[in-house]
């Protein structure tokens, strides 16, 4: 079964989400939490499918201004904060509407997902969500533009805002599943290895992999 540690190539097809059973909305709420010890077991496909399903995801082929719809809600529905992916063989950015991954660079950048004070001798997490905001999906939105999209200091406040919501599907997902998730800041060096042009900014990263 493929996993994490073997995952490669210019691009990845993810798998189409399935449903796993595990707990309750309810239930999810109650054993929510952060975790920050991790197994080396790898996520098979189909949990990496999964979860980015669950962070942002398509849900419904179109809503109301004609785009796809996504599990994680964003401002005036610019959708700008996107995923990248940091496994054990390479970086991916997440393409939700195409559910594929493809390719950034190459080879293991998961302990840059961590802040240098995070960096610690625990084993990684098999995959590490990074979360990078693109201004211009803000500003250019095909939603309503409201005119708080052009200030610099308001976009800080919708993109923060917009990844935490993502971010807190993917801990209620891991929640459900048993699986251990950790939210937390990362290097800011990613910058230059993710190649992220002057109107992206990383924001937060999010470990996710079974717990130790």
């Amino acid at each position: 079964m493929l996993g994490a540690s073997s995952m490669r190539g210019d691009t990845i097809r993810l798998l189409p989400p399935v449903d796993p059973g595990g707990k309750s909305v309810y239930q999810a709420l109650l054993a929510r939490r952060t975790t920050r010890e991790f197994s080396t077991t790898a996520l098979t496909l189909q949990e990496i499918s999964n979860i980015l399903w669950a962070a942002k995801g398509v849900n419904r082929a179109s809503t109301a201004l004609g785009l796809p719809g996504l599990t994680a809600a964003s401002a005036s529905n610019s959708q700008e904060v996107d995923v990248y992916v940091a496994l054990l063989a390479a970086v991916y950015l997440f393409d939700p509407l195409e559910a594929m991954l493809r390719l950034v660079v190459e080879g293991d950048h998961r302990m840059l997902a961590l802040t240098p004070g995070q960096q610690h001798e625990r084993p990684l997490a098999p995959m590490h969500l990074i979360y990078v905001a693109d201004i211009n999906k803000l500003v250019h939105t095909k939603g309503y533009r409201e005119p708080r999209l052009q200030d610099p200091e308001c976009q800080k406040g919708y993109y923060f805002v917009d990844t935490g919501l993502i971010a807190g599907n993917v801990y209620l997902y891991a929640a459900s599943l048993g699986l251990a998730s950790w939210f937390h800041n990362c290097d800011p060096s990613l910058k230059n290895i993710l190649q992220l042009g002057k109107n992206q900014r990383v924001s937060f990263a999010q470990s996710v992999g079974h717990p130790a």
